[in-house]
């Protein structure tokens, strides 16, 4: 199997490090980051070629940054993987539950242990820059009576203990992971597609622009508008649906849309994480 090399945002052991290996095998040599800027960056560079970024989660909703830099970028999108999301509270070996006061993670984990909150008033929250960061944090720091939410390889890395297991509120939670690089890399057929469009000033656009799809029988899987920048009030729409873009009717169906769109971007063709047939999400 080959070594590919891929980027990703936050510390070893970061969920997006786990889904890369997860996609790519654990032979795969992953990169740190800072941000999520710095893994666009570097994708652009080619170095590494390849990066994963998290597009959306399944309880708190989609990464809206990364959706905008999707179309500010010249990076195109060449596979998905999903990752089941478990949260654990870890803390120093000598440290126990009833001695923590404060926590540190991801802001996105914060939102994902709500009942952990309520359960637990009285702990202090430090919103961090990543999950397996907050564990390295308190590590390097030597913090007591503290705490992080992270992974359990995080909390192997860095020989600590984990003090209550899946503390999300819902077992459900799984984030979806995109696979980017500036070049076509095959990783599979390609049987899914994304793209990114503004609709022009008339009555009806959006519906006249979906209709393209429905005339073909082509799935809609995702919807997802942003504001359009430095337009106020303006709009645009990533959607997601099934085909590819070596197919006709997906060829067909974009042409006859930028008859009705202001501009279109194909974010890429790619082979999707799964067969499942889910319903069409619309998000705002």
């Amino acid at each position: 199997m080959k070594n590919y090399e891929i980027c990703f945002q936050g510390e070893h052991y970061a969920f997006s490090e786990i889904a890369a290996k997860k996609f790519l095998g654990d032979s795969a040599i992953c990169h740190p980051r800072e941000t999520f800027d710095q893994v666009f960056q570097s994708v652009t560079d080619n170095n590494p070629p390849l990066g994963i970024i998290p597009i959306e989660n399944t309880l708190s909703g989609s990464i809206h940054q990364n959706y905008d830099l999707l179309l500010e970028n010249n990076v195109r999108i060449v596979g998905e993987v999903n990752l089941r999301i478990e949260l654990n509270l870890i803390a120093p070996a000598d440290v126990e539950l009833y001695q923590v006061k404060t926590v540190y993670t991801h802001p996105a984990a914060i939102g994902q242990c709500r009942n952990f909150w309520k359960n637990h008033p009285n702990l202090e929250i430090v919103p961090t820059y990543d999950t397996a960061g907050s564990v390295k944090i308190i590590s390097e720091k030597g913090l007591t009576a503290t705490a992080a939410i992270a992974s359990q390889q995080a909390a192997a890395d860095y020989n600590m203990t984990i003090l209550a297991h899946e503390i999300e509120d819902y077992p459900e939670n799984f984030t979806r992971f995109l696979i980017i690089a500036t070049d076509e890399i095959n990783f599979g057929a390609a049987n899914k597609t994304s793209i990114v469009f503004a609709t022009k000033h008339m009555p009806g656009a959006l519906f006249k622009s979906l209709s393209v799809f429905f005339l073909r029988d082509l799935n809609l899987l995702k919807i997802e508008s942003r504001p359009l920048r430095g337009t106020p009030w303006q709009y645009i729409f990533y959607l997601d649906f099934e085909g590819s873009m070596d197919q006709k009717t997906c060829q067909n169906a974009l042409r006859h849309l930028e008859e009705i769109a202001e501009f279109i971007k194909v974010l890429g063709s790619y082979p999707a994480a799964n067969s499942l047939k889910h319903p069409v999400s619309v998000n705002s």
